[in-house]
């Protein structure tokens, strides 16, 4: 038997591929199903099985195509309702793969269908779980993404959560392996361990969720703390429960080299929104103007889904030269099929072209602590916790998730500084600042970290209450 954990860290996600004797399964797999169909050739297997925990909302699994390409059917847990051809398992029914076998037991609460699968060795031996986002490692899954389509509060879905994990997860065995479907960094639960494998034992010791004295006490702790779930979720819910088109079909439709002429008439032309995916530090020397500037050496995927607000949004791509396939992989992750193609030669071609640029006025750490005035307006773009722990004294808080509510309250009159932690959410913050004509500030590289560093600025850890821009 051989388990193989998958773990693409820029989602935070961790997919499992399963072996024993000639037969495989493969549980809650990403879109791109190369690096799947490719394993399977290695070890000269077929797969028998596609497993699915639920349907999820951060991104869009590959089941449809992987099913497609390998005949094996998709599995999910009791009550789920797809809109194609699937295995809706029993609680509690088992499904063998070579001398191994896995059970469902059907574990709602993050949302109904949601379902743990416990593997059983060759053995007989109750060895591990892959418990999707009913458990995660510090952590629960969040109860309050599938209100709406089961009719129910987050209250009735937390309980739900609690009586699954005490039912069904709580009896199994210390030594038992937890294997989570995201780690750290998912917007899928708020206190996630930086681990991605460990045993269930030390989870009932470590874990927040399982050690509340009752039912009341864990759905207050679940809850609290919770912060609004990125605008792409229900959209990602969607495709995977009705289905989605081929990743093939979507890297053959993006994958289009476009001429500086036809980038620009498209741009025009068209309600296309230009996503530049550069390193913050080359897109501040230039851009085309309006582009909206998301790193792909970061969290793309996962603020991509959180900035752009429909997944149908058409897109024009300006990349370094070479990463145009990875972009529009990564930007299917998370459902952005839709993408024109990209401008052929990146930003040189347009430069040279003789095109209008933009910039970003950037300064370093150093130099905004030798210009600092303690009435200088600061906005920081950090998280709630972030700028909890630590900020600048008199900073404004206007987290970067929250930009569209925040950013018409900003006066361009009036100048101001604009920092997040090391400059990546900065300039993003800056270039969509800048795309509703609000030019007046200047944007910190190496942001708190490096301000922090400088011993030069007054910070603080007292939260007063939160200012009006």
């Amino acid at each position: 038997m051989k388990v193989e954990q998958i773990y693409t860290g820029c989602l935070a996600q961790g997919a499992y591929y399963i072996v024993s004797e000639n037969e495989a399964a493969i549980i809650d797999p990403l879109r791109e199903i190369l690096p799947y169909l490719s394993r399977l050739e290695k070890d000269g297997v077929k797969l028998k099985y596609i497993f699915e925990t639920h349907f999820h909302a951060d991104f869009v699994s590959g089941h449809l195509d992987l099913s497609k390409k390998t005949k094996a059917p998709i599995v999910y847990g009791p009550t789920a309702n797809p809109e194609f051809e699937a295995i809706i398992a029993e609680d509690e029914q088992v499904f063998e793969i070579g001398k191994i076998k896995i059970k469902a037991l059907h574990t709602p609460g993050h949302t109904l269908e949601s379902t743990t699968y416990l593997l059983i060795d060759e053995d007989g031996k109750e060895t591990a779980i892959f418990s999707g986002d009913t458990l995660f490692l510090g952590d629960v899954g969040r109860p309050d993404l599938a209100q709406k389509a089961a009719n129910m509060t987050q209250e009735e879905l937390a309980g739900m959560l609690y009586d699954s994990l005490q039912t069904k997860i709580v009896p199994l065995s210390d030594d038992i392996t937890v294997y989570p479907a995201h780690g750290a960094g998912s917007a899928c639960g708020k206190n996630m361990q930086k681990e991605t494998v460990d045993t269930l034992g030390n989870q009932k010791k470590t874990n927040y969720a399982l050690n509340q004295p009752n039912k009341e006490s864990f759905v207050k702790e679940v809850l609290d703390g919770l912060s609004a779930p990125p605008k792409y979720f229900g959209m990602n819910v969607a495709m995977n429960k009705a289905g989605y088109d081929s990743f093939d079909d979507v890297m053959k439709k993006g994958n289009n080299p476009l001429s500086v002429e036809d980038f620009e008439s498209i741009a025009e032309n068209t309600d296309a929104l230009i996503l530049d995916t550069r390193g913050a530090a080359d897109f501040h020397k230039g851009f085309i103007p309006n582009s909206i500037n998301i790193g792909l050496k970061g969290d793309f995927a996962p603020w991509v889904g959180a900035m752009i607000v429909d997944v149908k949004q058409p897109i024009l791509l300006v990349s370094d030269a070479g990463t145009e396939e990875e972009v529009i992989t990564r930007l299917s992750r998370v459902g952005f099929d839709n993408v024109l193609g990209f401008i052929n030669g990146g930003f040189e071609a347009w430069k040279n072209a003789g095109k209008e640029i933009d910039v970003v006025k950037r300064i370093s750490p150093q130099e905004f602590a030798e210009v600092y005035k303690t009435d200088d307006k600061v906005i920081d773009v950090r998280k709630d916790g972030e700028y909890a722990a630590e900020h600048i004294n008199e900073a404004y808080h206007r987290p970067l998730s929250e930009i569209s509510e925040w950013v018409n309250n900003v006066d361009d009159k009036e100048h101001f500084f604009l920092h997040c932690a090391g400059g990546y959410r900065s300039m993003i913050a800056a270039s969509i600042l800048n795309a509703r004509g609000i030019r007046n500030f200047t944007e910190i590289d190496g942001g708190f970290n490096g301000i922090k560093k400088t011993e030069k600025v007054p910070t603080s850890d007292f939260v007063c209450q939160s200012k009006t821009l």
